[in-house]
C-alpha cells in the first residue's frame, strides 16, 4: 500500500471544551472575524485554519506537506548539563512549509532546543534530521549552509554597520568570489558586489525597510532591528528559519505586521518557521502545529485549538487549581 493509498486521520478546528468561548482564543478570533464582517472587511488570511493530518509517523502536519519529507524531524533528542536533563526525550517534526510553535513557560526547555537545532549545543543523545539528512557531526556553519537560520532572544546587529550591509553579511553563503578577486577588485568581485546590492535590497522590501539600506543598523527603532534580525537570516537562504520571540519588545501594530509578514516569508520563499513566542494571540493566530515544553519534556503537540483546550498546557502557564 503506498502512502497516497492510507487513511490519515484529518484534524481541524475543534469547539470549545466544556462550552468555554468568552476566554478562549477562538473565540476572540470568531468575534474579530464577525466585527470585520459588519465592518465591511475580509477575514484575514492567517485566521484561517489549515488541515492538519497524521501521516503513518503520527506527527501532526499540514494536509500539503503530508506526503513530503518534513523540513525537521527530531528524534528522541535530548541534552544534559551535569545532572540537569535541560530536554529529554524530545520528538517533533516540522512540514516542509509548516509555520509552527515551541511554547512553554520561561526555563522549559524552548531556547536550549534551538541552539541544539543550530549546533550551538551538541545533544547528548537523539538525532535530528534536516530534509532528511542526519546533521550529527555538523558545526554551527555547516548547518547553516545546510539551511537553518535563526534570530535570537536579545537582538544581535552588526550596529555599526549599515542595514544594507547587515543583510549582505548574511548572504555570505552565496558568495562566488575567490580571495584574489576581493584582493584585486577583479571584475568577478564588482559583479559578486551588484548582486549582492541588488539581493539585499529585495530582501529588505519584504519588510518595506529597502528605504533604510543606508542607515546604520543600531540607530534604527526597536522593531525595525527586530525585522532586520528576520531578514538578515532569511539572506542565507533557509529550508527552516527559526525565530525566537520575534515579537518581543513589538507594539500590538507592529506585532500584527510581524504576523502578516510571517505569512508572507512562508508563502514567498516557500519555507518552513518555527518560532518561539510568548504573545498567545500570535501564536494562535499563525501557527499551524504547536509543541509545547515543561520543564525539558514534552506535553502537549496539537493544532492550536487543541492545545488551548489541554489542561496540562494551562496548569503549566498558571499552576494547578485547588
Amino acid at each position: 500500500m503506498t502512502r497516497d493509498e492510507k487513511t490519515y486521520k484529518v484534524q481541524s478546528g475543534s469547539a470549545p471544551v466544556g462550552g468555554r468561548t468568552e476566554g478562549t482564543y477562538k473565540a476572540q478570533s470568531e468575534r474579530a472575524a464577525a466585527a470585520g464582517v459588519e465592518q465591511g472587511r475580509e477575514t484575514h488570511p492567517k485566521r484561517q485554519r489549515t488541515k492538519m493530518v497524521a501521516p503513518p509517523n503520527n506527527y501532526l502536519v499540514p494536509e500539503r506537506d503530508a506526503l513530503k519529507t518534513p523540513v525537521l524531524e527530531c528524534r528522541h533528542l535530548g541534552i544534559d548539563f551535569g545532572g540537569l536533563k535541560a530536554v529529554e526525550d524530545l520528538n517533533l517534526m516540522v512540514g516542509k512549509t509548516e509555520i509552527a510553535g515551541l511554547i512553554g513557560p520561561n526555563g522549559a526547555g524552548k531556547t536550549t532546543v534551538f541552539n541544539l537545532l543550530t549546533k550551538v549545543y551538541q545533544p547528548t543523545r537523539g538525532t535530528i534530521l534536516l530534509d532528511g539528512v542526519d546533521t550529527a557531526g555538523m558545526d554551527t556553519a555547516r548547518v547553516s549552509r545546510e539551511g537553518i537560520a535563526r534570530t535570537f532572544q536579545n537582538i544581535r546587529l552588526f550596529d555599526s554597520l549599515t542595514v544594507e550591509d547587515n543583510v549582505k553579511i548574511g548572504l555570505h553563503n552565496q558568495v562566488d568570489c575567490g580571495m584574489w578577486s576581493g584582493i584585486f577588485r577583479m571584475p568577478r568581485y564588482w559583479l559578486s558586489e551588484k548582486e549582492f546590492h541588488d539581493r539585499a535590497l529585495e530582501l529588505l522590501d519584504v519588510f518595506n525597510m529597502a528605504d533604510n539600506a543606508n542607515d546604520i543598523a543600531g540607530s534604527l527603532p526597536y522593531g525595525a532591528q527586530r525585522r532586520l534580525e528576520i531578514v538578515r537570516a532569511l539572506a542565507t537562504g533557509p529550508k527552516l528559519l527559526l525565530l525566537d520571540e520575534p515579537a518581543a519588545g513589538m507594539n500590538p501594530v507592529e506585532t500584527e505586521e510581524l504576523m502578516d509578514n510571517i505569512v508572507k516569508i512562508r508563502d514567498d520563499f516557500q519555507i518552513a518557521v518555527l518560532l518561539i513566542e510568548h504573545d498567545m494571540d500570535l501564536v494562535m493566530g499563525i501557527c499551524e502545529g504547536i509543541v509545547v515544553l515543561n520543564f525539558g519534556k514534552v506535553i502537549a503537540k496539537g493544532t492550536p485549538e487543541e492545545i488551548q483546550a489541554n489542561p496540562q498546557v494551562v496548569e503549566a502557564y498558571l499552576g494547578k487549581q485547588d
